[in-house]
């Protein structure tokens, strides 16, 4: 049970760090605001670049709990980032 909830904990991180990540990315690059650069990423076609570029902060997540070594939470980082990543394929093939 323990190594389910450190699987969870991390998950949480990743998809935090995610969000995160791309809100930065958002905020350090676009001249708009954070609504208008996902409704103009959406209507381009470019909300599966954004969502990954987002993701390079799970880098730093996941190898922050390898370097701690917290495994478990470091395999719920790596899930978050594959679920991301079939959202961004899912999004694609859809489009």
């Amino acid at each position: 049970m323990n190594n389910k909830k450190e699987i969870i904990i991390g998950f949480i991180v990743g998809i935090i760090a995610n969000t995160f990540g791309t809100l930065l990315y958002i905020l350090m690059f676009s001249d708009l605001g954070i609504v208008e650069t996902f409704n103009a990423a959406i209507d381009q076609g470019h909300i599966g670049s954004l969502l990954a570029l987002g993701a390079i902060l799970n880098l730093v997540a996941f190898f922050g709990f390898l370097r701690i070594k917290r495994d478990q939470r470091a395999k719920g980082v790596m899930l978050a980032t594959l679920v991301t990543a079939l959202v961004i394929l899912m999004y694609k093939v859809m489009a």
